[in-house]
C-alpha cells in the first residue's frame, strides 16, 4: 500500500542567516529514514510518465523501488544504467519541469520527491562503495570529445561502456565545464564532480586538459592526423552576451561567467586563493534564469547587499523556484518589471549608479510569453558599485572557424541532423553548442543520444 502522505518529504538546509555567509551545501540532503519514507510515496506506475519526462531515461520508479527495500546499491546500479552523473542531476537538473512534472501523485498532490531520491542514492554508494568501475574491452575504434562538460561527460561514458578508446580534450585546467566554473559550491561541491569524472575514469576515459581545439589543434587535425574516428563537439555556449548599454565598460561590470568562474573554479573567495575577486557593497545582477541565482547568491555571500533586476513578473523567472526561494530567504532584493538602461560611473571609472526603467507586459512574443514593454518617464536608479551580466550566453566561435564544413544557424548553433551529425561527416555535436544555453539535464541526454549515434556509425562504417 503506497504511503498518501500529500506532501513529498522537506529537504533539510542551512538556516538562511548562516549559509549566506559561507559557500558550504545549502541543501543537506535525505536521512536513510526521509528517503525511505518518500520513496513509499511512489505508486511503481505500471506506465510511468515520469521515465518519459526524463531527458537520459532513468528507470525511475525501479531504483525507487529498490529504496523502499533497502537496497540503496541496488538502486544505484538502476540509475547507472543510464546516467552518467547521478550525484550532480540529484541536485541541479529540474525535476519540477521535467520527470517530477509528469508524476502522477502530482496531479492532486505533490510529486514523489525524485531528485532528492536520486541525490540520496548516489551520496550513499560515494559514501559505502569503494569500488571502481572497470574498463570494458576495447573495440579498437577511437573518440575524441571535445569539452568535458556535461554532454561530453556523457558521451564518454556510454561509448567506453561499449570499448571505445575516448579521449576528452578539455581548454580548462579541470574537468568538468560548467559544473566546475559555473554552478556555486553551495549548490554543487567540486568534490562530487570530481568524483563522477574518476568514475569515467576508471571506464577507461582519457582527459586532456589545458586543450583547446581550434587553437592546440584542429578537430580536422584530430581526425585525420591523430587518427580519431568520430568527433563529438560538447563544447557548450561560454561567450557572455551583454546589452551594450551606455557605461557598460565601466570598471565594477561583470559577465556572470567571469564573476562566477573566479568563484568557483578559482575559489577566489578563499582568502588564500591566488585569483582576485572584487567584494561589492552593492551589487546589481540583471537576469532571471539559474545563472543570475548564483550570481546573486555568490555576490550575497561576499557581503554585497544584492538587488536582482528582471523585467518581467515573478511568474515568468526563468529559474528554478527552489533557487528563487533559496535567494529571497538570503535576504536578496528581486526588482521585477525593471530593466537597466544605463550604467553611470564616478571620477576613477567605477560603477555608482544603474539606471533603469520601469516595464509592462504587453502581448505574447515568439517564446509565448507577455513582451515588455518600457513605460516613458519611470527611470529610476540603484546605487551599485558592482553590476553582473547574467542575460544569457553564446557558443564560441573557435571551433566552427577552425573546422571546414560545419554549418551553424543565425545564432551561431551548430547545424545537426537527427542524429546529432553536423554537416561534417564523423563529427557530431550536442549540448548547448547545438541549442544555446540550456539544462545540464538537456546536454546530458544530447550526449547519449550522440553516443548512440556515434555507435552505430562507426559500427556500420
Amino acid at each position: 500500500m503506497a504511503n498518501m502522505e500529500p506532501k513529498k518529504t522537506a529537504m533539510p538546509t542551512q538556516d538562511a542567516d548562516v549559509r549566506k555567509n559561507n559557500f558550504d551545501e545549502v541543501a543537506l540532503g535525505y536521512t536513510e529514514e526521509m528517503a525511505v519514507f518518500e520513496s513509499t510515496r511512489c505508486l511503481n506506475c505500471k506506465n510511468p510518465r515520469c521515465v518519459a519526462g526524463c531527458p537520459v531515461n532513468i528507470h525511475i520508479p525501479d531504483f525507487i523501488a529498490k529504496i523502499t527495500e533497502k537496497d540503496y546499491e541496488g538502486a544505484y546500479q538502476i540509475i547507472s544504467l543510464t546516467s552518467s552523473l547521478p550525484a550532480v542531476c540529484g541536485r541541479v537538473c529540474p525535476q519540477e519541469s521535467q520527470c517530477e512534472k509528469n508524476c502522477v501523485r502530482g496531479i492532486k498532490d505533490e510529486p514523489v520527491g525524485i531528485g532528492r531520491l536520486e541525490r540520496f542514492v548516489a551520496d550513499y554508494h560515494r559514501e559505502h562503495n569503494n569500488t571502481q568501475a572497470e574498463k570494458p574491452v576495447s573495440n579498437g575504434h577511437k573518440v575524441a570529445i571535445v569539452g568535458a562538460g556535461p554532454s561530453g561527460l556523457t558521451c564518454a561514458g556510454d561509448l567506453a561502456k561499449k570499448g571505445y578508446e575516448v579521449t576528452i580534450f578539455e581548454a580548462l585546467h579541470e574537468a568538468g565545464g560548467v559544473l566546475m566554473y559555473g554552478i556555486p559550491e553551495f549548490r554543487l561541491p567540486k568534490a562530487i564532480v570530481k568524483n563522477e569524472i574518476e568514475q569515467l575514469k576508471g571506464l577507461g576515459v582519457k582527459i586532456i586538459t589545458n586543450f583547446v581545439v581550434g587553437r592546440s589543434d584542429t578537430v580536422g587535425a584530430l581526425m585525420e592526423e591523430d587518427g580519431f574516428e568520430a568527433v563529438f563537439i560538447g563544447s557548450g555556449a561560454g561567450l557572455p552576451r551583454f546589452m551594450n548599454l551606455p557605461g557598460e565598460n565601466l570598471k565594477g561590470v561583470f559577465s556572470a561567467n567571469e564573476f562566477l568562474t573566479r568563484i568557483n573554479l578559482m575559489k577566489a573567495y578563499q582568502p588564500d586563493a591566488n585569483t582576485p575577486i572584487y567584494y561589492p557593497k552593492k551589487c546589481v545582477v540583471v537576469g532571471g534564469g539559474n545563472v543570475a541565482m548564483d550570481a546573486a547568491r555568490c555576490a550575497r555571500r561576499l557581503g554585497a547587499e544584492v538587488h536582482i533586476v528582471y523585467r518581467r513578473s515573478m511568474e515568468e523567472l526563468p529559474a528554478r523556484k527552489e533557487e528563487v526561494e533559496h535567494a529571497q530567504e538570503e535576504g536578496i532584493v528581486f526588482d521585477l518589471l525593471n530593466n537597466p538602461v544605463e550604467v553611470l560611473g564616478d571620477e576613477n571609472g567605477w560603477v555608482n549608479q544603474v539606471r533603469c526603467i520601469k516595464m509592462e507586459l504587453g502581448e505574447p512574443d515568439e517564446s509565448g510569453r507577455r513582451r515588455p514593454v518600457p513605460i516613458e518617464g519611470s527611470e529610476f536608479e540603484i546605487d551599485a558599485d558592482c553590476m553582473i551580466m547574467a542575460i544569457g550566453t553564446s557558443p564560441n566561435p573557435l571551433i566552427r572557424s577552425t573546422t571546414e564544413g560545419l554549418e551553424v544557424n543565425r545564432k551561431g548553433c551548430l547545424v545537426v541532423d537527427e542524429n546529432l551529425m553536423t554537416t561534417k561527416e564523423g563529427v557530431y555535436a550536442g549540448g548547448d553548442a547545438v541549442t544555446g544555453a540550456a539544462t545540464v539535464i538537456s546536454a546530458m541526454g544530447a550526449g547519449k543520444h550522440a553516443a548512440a549515434s556515434i555507435d552505430a556509425y562507426l559500427s556500420n562504417k
